[in-house]
């Protein structure tokens, strides 16, 4: 008997398993998930749903890069803020020798076709990043995507809460009296020319937070004083307010 080609003769034809399921009502139903839930199991993760803003002032360049990176890989968003205070092992001369070494691998024929060096703290940063990063895949080239890093605490990150990493401070890893230079000078050395006004910016900053921080101070203890006289009118009212937590 001639066959066409992917089907079989009817009497050798597979016989299909019969199962014993049990009636509809009596199965287990499948939970659904909520958005509360999936929230709960990304936070669970240790991946934040929000974007978690870092302060890179004080911390070992390399150290912060890579753990950032894995952040990053593992579908963390991170902003770094106060870049040009990020800190070096090894002083300043030093730095900059290597710095200027790097400057001089570039293309013999056409330089502007690579490799770019950036003089800015927050883009080396993020080439440090991308070196630590396979960033030729989708799923480097998402992670990168996911990071933003710039000079000094621009609005609105000025007024949300920073984050430090432990494992990167360089008070923490650097060996006490072991020298080191700092990402912003050394930019300035090789050629990045806004660092005289990002240190301006940034005293104008540190000075509108301390007038805002003596603000709130000064209405925190209004709103105690005022606690403090509601009590003293309410009297005995207070032992019936007691028990209710109010």
């Amino acid at each position: 008997m001639r066959l066409l080609p992917g089907f079989l003769p009817l009497d050798k034809s597979p016989k299909t398993p019969t199962l014993n399921l049990p009636p509809p009502e009596t199965r287990p139903q499948t939970p659904t998930l909520t958005l509360a839930a999936a929230a709960e199991m990304v936070s669970g993760s240790g991946i934040c749903t929000r974007r978690v803003v870092v302060d890179a002032r004080h911390h070992m360049l390399g150290r912060l890069a890579s753990i950032l990176a894995k952040e990053l890989l593992n579908g963390q968003r991170v902003v770094v803020v106060r870049c040009e205070e990020i800190c070096l092992s090894g002083g300043l001369v030093r730095q900059k020798m290597k710095f200027l070494r790097f400057l001089r691998k570039r293309m013999n024929t056409k330089p502007s076709h690579g490799p770019i060096h950036f003089r800015a703290p927050a883009k080396i940063l993020w080439r440090t990043i991308r070196g630590m990063i396979p960033h030729k895949t989708k799923r480097g080239a998402a992670a990168l995507a996911r990071l933003k890093a710039y000079e000094g605490v621009p609005p609105p990150y000025d007024k949300t809460k920073r984050m430090v990493i432990p494992d990167a401070l360089k008070v923490l890893r650097l060996q006490a009296g072991h020298k080191y230079c700092l990402l912003g000078r050394l930019s300035k050395e090789v050629g990045w020319s806004h660092y005289d006004i990002i240190r301006e910016l940034e005293d104008k900053r540190k000075q509108r937070s301390q007038v805002a921080y003596e603000r709130r101070k000064q209405l925190a203890r209004l709103r105690m004083k005022a606690e403090k006289a509601a009590e003293e009118k309410l009297g005995s009212q207070l032992n019936i307010l007691a028990p209710l937590k109010y």
